[in-house]
């Protein structure tokens, strides 16, 4: 008997045809929207709403708040279809009564397929992964509202889909805000996000540079704007000074800094996920306590050298050509620092001791809530100080409750405690909610990055 009632509860056998035609109404709606946007030319929307319904009978979760957005927005759509097709008849006298009953009933049956979805069956269908539903939801909607808002506000295509098959580029910010949620589902607990943050993160870079070197190479869509600025991260404040203005990328990595503070530093800068493989070949890191204060003294040092070198190649009326190779030196220094000390030492060395852009995002990252927290029964263990890899966590930070300034926010330590003692904190939420809503940014903005962050 409690088998019978498991069965019937849990949606399955007796419930899942019923359930099942229920997706007609949404199935239906979604593609008649898509068949609208193929008409209209945009067959990238088109199909991007085709794999909308087709993914509902999938029964995830997540997807319902998802669809019931997408056809919130398909009854706007038809509503402004059939205002401006309605000025139109009547500008040049022509009958608009049929069309208005036909489009009327389009939107009515959108409104119904919405009815449907919020029914108590369609709840019942939607039962795979109900826990992380919102999450993974949100990372989807905000990958795709934000590529949306870039592709449409940015003067020339932003998106590759846009630029070798144009018409296409909704189909990839679909596909991106997909990865996205994918990407949230794995990164989900503290071990998953520690697995996943790097695989992730190296993806970013490879990404990043192999479009860069196509790029150089001859396929010049590969570049954002065809004018080539020097991937050292260091040139995000340089550049700048040096030219007198260019400040997308300073504008890009303030605005990340509010939204995530300096977690830019362990999961969106391109060049920190070398130093992060390169210290990953050695076990477990190892910070030698004479050495800390070069995480502020250190780069420290190289932020005003760089900034001074700029400013004074600006004085001097220095060629560009020029102070691009005094950047390369700077840049390839830092490779140096990768190679023959994070490797050895199993520490970022590069970016707790050396990048000046690394000390931006740890200082200006105080303006952002995001933190992480050692509770006040830690036992100290110490099982968490060779988890990090920015040289953050020692037994003083550990006693203080809090990590050194070097610290940005990667959670490797949070997955290291087996007593739930470190953990994301932001005002007015619980550790755990904390870290979810991190997640959700973190990921989005990864999602981002890896469609419009092009050189």
């Amino acid at each position: 008997m409690a088998d019978v009632k498991k069965i019937v509860q849990s949606g399955a056998m007796e419930n899942v045809p019923v359930n099942r035609y229920r997706l007609l109404l949404p199935v239906l709606a979604l593609l008649l929207l898509a068949s609208h946007w193929f008409r209209q030319g945009d067959f990238g929307l088109a199909a991007a709403l085709a794999g909308l319904a087709g993914l509902l009978f999938t029964r995830q979760a997540w997807l319902r708040p998802i669809v019931l957005a997408a056809l919130l927005w398909g009854g706007y759509v038809w509503a402004q279809t059939v205002v401006d097709l309605i000025t139109i008849r009547l500008v040049f006298d022509l009958p608009w009564m049929r069309l208005t009953g036909i489009m009327s009933g389009i939107i009515l049956l959108d409104g119904l397929a919405m009815a449907s979805l919020l029914g108590g069956g369609s709840e019942a269908w939607f039962d795979r992964d109900r826990e992380w539903a919102w999450p993974r939801a949100a990372i989807f909607a905000i990958t795709v509202v934000c590529l949306a808002v870039a592709r449409n506000k940015v003067g020339f295509p932003i998106l590759l889909a846009d630029r070798y098959l144009p018409g296409w580029g909704w189909g990839e910010v679909f596909l991106l805000g997909f990865y996205g949620q994918w990407v949230g589902s794995h990164m989900r607990t503290p071990l998953g996000h520690r697995r996943y943050r790097p695989r992730i993160w190296g993806l970013f870079s490879a990404l990043f540079f192999l479009q860069l070197g196509l790029g150089l190479l001859g396929a010049d869509r590969m570049l954002m704007t065809g004018t080539l600025h020097l991937p050292v991260p260091a040139m995000i404040v340089a550049g700048p000074v040096f030219r007198g203005g260019g400040f997308f990328m300073l504008v890009l990595f303030g605005v990340t800094l509010i939204l995530v503070g300096p977690a830019w530093c362990s999961h969106l800068c391109y060049i920190g996920a070398w130093d992060d493989a390169m210290s990953r070949l050695r076990a477990r890191p190892f910070a030698p306590r004479a050495s800390r204060g070069l995480s502020l003294w250190g780069r420290g040092a190289t932020l005003l050298l760089t900034v001074g070198a700029a400013w004074g190649l600006r004085a001097l009326g220095v060629p560009g050509v020029s102070a691009v190779l005094f950047g390369a030196a700077f840049g390839l220094i830092g490779v140096g620092m990768m190679l023959f000390f994070s490797r050895r030492r199993g520490m970022m060395v590069h970016c707790a001791e050396f990048c000046p852009i690394g000390l931006v995002g740890n200082l200006l990252g105080r303006v952002s809530p995001w933190r992480i927290r050692i509770g006040a029964d830690c036992l100290q263990c110490g099982a968490c100080v060779p988890r990090c890899r920015y040289g953050a966590l020692d037994a003083d930070r550990l006693a203080k409750g809090r990590p050194a300034l070097s610290c940005t926010l990667c959670g490797d330590c949070v997955s290291a405690c087996s007593d739930n003692q470190i953990g994301y904190a932001f005002p007015g939420l619980s550790p755990n909610n904390a870290r979810t809503a991190f997640i959700v940014l973190a990921v989005s903005l990864h999602a981002v990055f890896l469609g419009v962050a092009r050189i």
